[in-house]
């Protein structure tokens, strides 16, 4: 608790009677969420936020949708209205600077790419992406046992497309130790693997994965690095987008060991303009969100 008093609060703003509205950082650890119209502010309030937690050490993840985060990175400009608001709210030390950035994206065009395996996927994640009956499923497990079993890296959708294909046509072999391998389950598969490709699949699934370390980065002084993924363009792609955020949900979930309340989090996860990705998104997806928003606090 003492650790928490040290640590400052956020000044979020003022409230009728002139008084500051403050976040403290050791309550920090629960959901929330930013509304209000078009224009009333809710994208700087994002920014606000990344930018605090990053000065006290705290990494930040966010998608940037709309491409306006970029500028999070350079330090602002004096402005009349930034006094007036100053005047307003006061803060102590003021002072415009940028923070600490790096840019992601899955096409690797406005940032380092974003890769991960298909082994690191795995069958569950996978079989949910792609909407499989509970038959293309079992196949799709026993083609990772398969993979498993003979030592072999599942990379990208071609290894796997390779894999099912060898299983078709080893069917009559393998039914004995895996069970039955129907070339029509098969097929079901490498058509819904068709789809995940053409919509950039291929660009998402390869080497070098993406790790959760990557995104728990610090600058030489100590702060927090804002990981922003350029997500303008991958928004009119649903189904890579939610690929990347199931798994990425995933890792946090597998990865991260619960450790109570503390005075700041480890890690701040913003999903900018939700609406674009929850009005779309697979219910594997919203399982896996709402099932971290529930143990979050731990």
């Amino acid at each position: 608790m003492n650790s928490t008093k040290e640590i400052p609060s956020l000044v979020l703003g003022a409230n009728a009677e002139g008084s500051p509205l403050l976040l403290n950082p050791g309550m920090a650890n629960r959901h929330g969420i930013i509304t209000g119209a078009t224009g009333s502010g809710k994208t700087v309030t994002l920014q606000v936020l990344a930018e605090y937690f990053s000065s006290q050490g705290v990494s930040v993840f966010t998608a940037d949708v709309k491409g306006d985060l970029s500028g999070i990175s350079k330090a602002g400009t004096p402005n009349a209205k930034i006094d007036e608001r100053l005047a307003k709210i006061p803060i102590d030390n003021y002072s415009n600077e940028g923070s600490p950035v790096v840019f992601w994206d899955v096409f690797g065009k406005n940032g380092h790419p974003i890769r991960t395996s298909i082994s690191e996927m795995g069958p569950l994640l996978l079989s949910e992406l792609l909407d499989l009956n509970e038959t293309q499923s079992s196949l799709l497990h026993i083609g990772f046992s398969l993979a498993d079993d003979h030592g072999l890296l599942l990379i990208d959708l071609k290894d796997l497309q390779s894999l099912l294909a060898w299983m078709s046509d080893e069917a009559a072999t393998l039914r004995s130790e895996y069970g039955n391998i129907s070339p029509q389950s098969i097929g079901a598969i490498q058509r819904r693997l068709l789809v995940l490709r053409e919509a950039g699949g291929e660009l998402f699934f390869g080497e070098p994965a993406l790790q959760l370390n990557h995104l728990l980065q610090h600058d030489f002084g100590g702060r927090g690095v804002i990981s922003v993924l350029d997500a303008s363009t991958l928004i009119q792609n649903p189904k890579i987008y939610a690929t990347f955020l199931l798994w990425l949900l995933a890792e946090l979930f597998e990865q991260l060991e619960e450790v109570g309340d503390q005075a700041l989090p480890k890690l701040v996860f913003f999903f900018d303009e939700a609406h674009l990705l929850f009005d779309s998104a697979p219910k594997a997806l919203l399982e896996k969100i709402e099932q971290v928003v529930r143990l979050i606090r731990s």
